[in-house]
């Protein structure tokens, strides 16, 4: 099939090592050469302005379900003109007592071009089957839910 590659880099850069001392910042990069800076969650100690591993996962989650979507949109020939979602992850304890992100809700709102107006049963079929497809939803074990307007 085929493989997604990111590096990873974290450096001490001589700060001391306590618990509340060292940076949690460190960077990814990909294999077309793009970076993002990247930090621990600001309630665990990380940059405000770097994207935490958290967001990210919700993020990524939330483009999945978004290109799953499309895709299926243009095979029915049903043309999206914007696609919008405020995706939140909820961290907290699962039954094994782990933090995690237990649960993710997508609120997709979805424009269509002038005179395209599928139903809601047509928008709900079109985001299961979104969830169902996405690579992503496929690999983990949180519930994801889609919500709709």
């Amino acid at each position: 099939m085929s493989e997604h590659q990111a590096n990873l880099v974290w450096n001490r850069n001589e700060i001391d090592f306590g618990y509340k001392n060292y940076s949690r910042n460190h960077i990814w990069t990909f294999e077309n050469g793009a970076k993002l800076d990247v930090s621990a969650a600001v309630q665990y100690l990380g940059d405000p302005d770097c994207i935490d591993p958290e967001q990210a996962f919700v993020a990524s989650l939330s483009s999945c379900h978004l290109l799953t979507f499309l895709a299926l949109a243009s095979f029915q020939n049903l043309t999206v003109e914007k696609y919008e979602d405020n995706a939140i992850g909820h961290l907290c304890r699962n039954a094994e007592g782990k933090m995690a992100i237990s649960r993710v809700d997508l609120y997709p709102k979805v424009q269509f071009a002038e005179g395209v107006y599928p139903t809601r049963e047509q928008l709900e079929k079109l985001h299961h089957k979104a969830h169902e497809e996405c690579f992503l939803a496929n690999a983990v074990k949180c519930e994801i839910v889609t919500h709709l307007d």
